[in-house]
Parts: C-alpha cells; structure tokens; sequence
C-alpha cells in the first residue's frame, strides 16, 4: 500500500530562502507533497513574522517540478470563493496539475479584525464553507457559472483556463466539527484532514465521517483520510525521548505530540504508529517535524521510515 506522505514548510521566523531550500529538499528526498498554514498572523503571537501562503505557494510551484502543493487550510473567509477558485485554477494549470486544494471555515479571529476582515459566527463560516466548495466545483467544471446561494452569488461568470486536472483539484477540507463539517466533507471533500489536536481522536472522527457518507450516499472509500501532525523523531530511544521532552515544552498538546497516536521516537516506533493509523482508515500524513532544520529529521524519516509503506 502506498502511503501519501506530505511535510510542511518552513514558513514563521523563516526567510524565502529557508522555505525554498526545504521545499526542494523534500521534493528530492521523495515527500508526495508540500504545505503552507494560510495564516496572516503567526501562531501563537500576532507579531510574529510569518510569509503570505498564496504569494509563497506560487514560488514554491515555479521551483519545484514533481511534488504537490497545497494549504492546510485557507479559510473562506481571507478571500472571494470565485476570486480564490481562479488562483487554484491558475497555480494548477502553471505547475502543470500538482495542487490540493484546501479549504477550512477559519478559527484565528484576531487576523479576521487585524486585516478587516468579516469574522461572522461558527454557524455562518461553515455556511460559507460549503457554499465556496460548491462553486469552486462549478467554476471549475463548467463553461460559465451561476450560484444563488445564503452568502455567494454569481452571475455568468467564466473561469478560463480550467484546471489541468480532472474533473478538478482534490479538495481537501480541515476540521473535527462531527455534527457539521465532517458532514460537508461527506458532500464535497476528496480528501478530510484531522487536526493534529484531535489526533488521537482519529477513529472516532473516521466513523462519524463514515457515517455522514452513508447519510449522503456517498462511498467512503472514494474520500481519503488524511492526518496534520507533528513528528518527532531521533535515531535512537535517548535522542528521540529528548526531544519529544522538548516538543512537549514548546507545543504541549497543541500539535497532538503526547498521545497514543503520536509519531514519535526511533524510525521503528514510527513505523508501528503509522501502522495504528491506517488500520483506522488513514492513507496521508501532513507531517510537521520537530527540529530547528527540519531538512534532518525528514532525511531521516525519508530514509528508514517511508520505505516501509512504499510499494
């Protein structure tokens, strides 16, 4: 079984030429695909120093050839959905049909005020949510679009060039909410993402998504489960506890580094975690490695530990 492995990239308190040293460092090192958050604010703090996702993106696709690129995730909300399906459309057909496209509903309300931005209420996120995933498909897909919906209108409008890809991108949408966003997954998603916070809630999030997809009549075994999470990793049990030991002192539970899930410790142990993870349904990994340069551990985990889900 191959196993879709992704990393993201160096992106707060990092310079372009950081970001596009790692980019082509992964690409060699054979990663399927590479990441950006669409943050305007650095995280945790409003001040730190983080680079536009879309503008970076748009570099990363000019210097990379093979791997595929996406956002993890672009809230609705920073942009116009047919303004944001054009820039999928046109970064797609520029590298040649290698992005994912990934959409969330958004959660960091001080860069909504911070940039002038609408921050409306959970409720009417996901509304919108659905309905820029619903148009995008459509701008996508047809000659010339109209969409009447709660939040969106379009009139005869063209989205020219298409995609190179077919019938269009994969949309990848990011979140845990079980009652409403796992159930427009179901409808419109090709790929659902897991936040790394609720990482070891995995299994119970895939059943519901299971669920959803029955509700919908939608096969689930047409969606891919996908797993944003940090990976911390060292070459023997003294090294890899170390750092899990400073992993946990920076990002505590914030990036799902702690539970029964978590992809720490030696490249074995690593393996067996992976290995838990498929058997609940997972097929790709947004991975974040823990690590000042995190060129090393991904040389590592490249070389002992995707081997064993390449086929």
């Amino acid at each position: 079984m191959n196993v879709h492995f992704g990393v993201t990239l160096p992106q707060i308190k990092r310079s372009w030429e950081d970001t596009r040293a790692a980019a082509l460092e992964f690409e060699r090192l054979g990663y399927d695909s590479v990441w950006l958050n669409d943050h305007l604010y650095g995280i945790p703090a409003p001040g730190i120093p983080i680079l536009e996702a879309w503008t970076t993106l748009s570099a990363v696709g000019a210097v990379t050839s093979r791997v595929r690129l996406g956002t993890l995730v672009s809230p609705v909300g920073f942009r116009p959905p047919a303004l944001f399906a054009k820039a999928w459309a046109t970064l797609d057909t520029i590298t040649g049909g290698r992005v994912i496209a990934g959409f969330g509903a958004g959660w960091y309300d001080a860069e909504f005020r911070g940039y002038g931005l609408p921050f409306p209420s959970v409720r009417e996120r996901l509304e919108q949510l659905e309905e820029a995933l619903a148009l995008s498909k459509l701008l996508w897909t047809q000659e010339r679009t109209n969409f009447a919906g709660k939040h969106f209108r379009l009139e005869s409008t063209f989205c020219e060039p298409k995609p190179v890809q077919k019938p269009h991108p994969p949309l990848l949408v990011g979140g845990g909410g079980e009652r409403v966003l796992l159930r427009i997954a179901a409808r419109h998603a090709d790929i659902w993402n897991n936040l790394a916070v609720t990482q070891d809630q995995l299994g119970k999030k895939v059943e519901s998504l299971r669920r959803h997809c029955e509700q919908v009549g939608r096969d689930f075994s047409t969606l891919t489960v996908s797993q944003q999470c940090l990976v911390v990793l060292g070459e023997t049990e003294k090294e890899a506890a170390a750092n899990a030991e400073k992993a946990q002192r920076i990002y505590g539970g914030h990036m799902g580094g702690q539970g029964e899930l978590a992809i720490s410790g030696t490249p074995d142990v690593c393996i067996e975690k992976i290995r838990r993870h498929l058997e609940l349904g997972c097929r790709m990994f947004v991975i974040e490695f823990f690590g000042k340069d995190t060129r090393v551990p991904a040389r590592l985990f490249a070389e002992r530990v995707m081997p064993a889900f390449r086929n």
